[in-house]
C-alpha cells in the first residue's frame, strides 16, 4: 500500500527564493515543496509548485523521470502551445520540451512526478546526458472551472479527459463532482498510480478536508482513501504516471 499526501500548510512552510539570474532583471522565481516521500529509486512521489516571473524564459530542456506540470495561474506558452490555468502538461522521461515562457502576470505550475529527479538538464548543455528511449509529450487544451452553484446543480458526476488515457498508461481525467459524490475512477493497468489533486471547490477525508491544490497520491485504486466532495462539490483531477520506461532503467 503507497498514499502520499500533500498539504497547503506545508507549502506555506517550505517556500523559498530560487537563486536565478536572467536578463529581465531582479524578478525572483519562488519554489514551495507541496508534497516530499525521501528519494526512493523507484516510487518517491514528490510535487513542488514553482512561480516564475513575469517575460522569464525556461530554455529547452530534460527530466531522468516522468512528470506533468499542472499550470495554475497566471499564463505563457510551452514551445508553441499557450499555457493558461489550468491546462496539464506531460514529458516523459528524457524526453525534451520548451521554452518555458511566462507571460506578463508571470506563471504558476504544479510540478508532479512519481519518482523523486535529481534536477533539471538544459538541451544545448547536456546532449551528452540524453537517452535513447521512447519519447512521450501531451498537453491538455485549457480546462475551464466550474462555479460552485454550477457543481450545486451537477446531477452527476461529470468526467472530462483532459489527456486520454494511452496504452503506456499515461493520462489526465478531470472529475467535477456534485456535493456528496465520490472521486473515484478506474486506474489504467499501465499505471504506477495516480496522483488526486484538487482543482476547485472541498474533497473531505476521514482525517479532515482537502482544499485547492492539496493532493494524494495512490499507487492503486484499492489505496485511494475515500474523498467526497464537500457542499459546493469540487473539481479532482486524476494524472495516472507509468513507470519510467525499461530503456532508462
Amino acid at each position: 500500500m503507497h498514499v502520499f499526501s500533500s498539504t497547503r500548510a506545508q507549502a506555506a512552510s517550505k517556500r523559498r527564493q530560487l537563486a536565478i539570474t536572467q536578463e529581465t532583471g531582479d524578478l525572483p522565481y519562488h519554489k514551495s515543496e507541496w508534497m516530499e516521500s525521501g528519494a526512493d529509486p523507484t516510487l518517491s512521489p514528490t510535487i513542488f509548485l514553482i512561480e516564475q516571473p513575469p517575460n522569464t524564459v525556461v530554455e529547452p530542456h530534460f527530466h531522468r523521470q516522468n512528470q506533468f506540470q499542472l499550470f495554475v495561474g497566471g499564463g505563457g506558452r510551452i514551445g508553441q502551445e499557450t499555457l493558461q490555468a489550468v491546462t496539464v502538461h506531460y514529458a516523459g522521461a528524457y524526453t525534451g520540451y520548451g521554452p518555458l515562457v511566462a507571460g506578463e502576470n508571470g506563471i504558476q505550475y504544479l510540478t508532479i512526478r512519481p519518482v523523486l529527479d535529481t534536477g533539471i538538464l538544459f538541451a544545448r548543455e547536456a546532449r551528452e546526458k540524453m537517452q535513447r528511449g521512447p519519447k512521450r509529450n501531451a498537453t491538455s487544451a485549457p480546462l475551464v472551472a466550474m462555479s460552485g452553484a454550477e457543481r450545486i446543480a451537477l446531477g452527476a458526476t461529470r468526467t472530462v479527459e483532459a489527456i486520454p488515457v494511452g496504452s503506456d498508461g499515461v493520462g489526465a481525467r478531470l472529475l467535477q463532482l456534485p456535493p456528496g459524490a465520490v472521486a473515484e475512477t478506474p486506474f489504467p493497468a499501465a499505471a504506477q498510480g495516480a496522483f488526486v489533486v484538487l482543482l476547485a471547490g472541498q474533497l473531505e477525508h476521514a482525517q479532515g478536508q482537502m482544499s485547492a491544490w492539496e493532493s494524494v497520491f495512490a499507487s492503486s485504486p484499492d489505496d485511494l482513501p475515500r474523498l467526497t466532495a464537500g457542499p459546493e462539490g469540487a473539481e479532482a483531477i486524476f494524472l495516472f504516471t507509468p513507470p519510467r520506461a525499461s530503456a532508462y532503467s
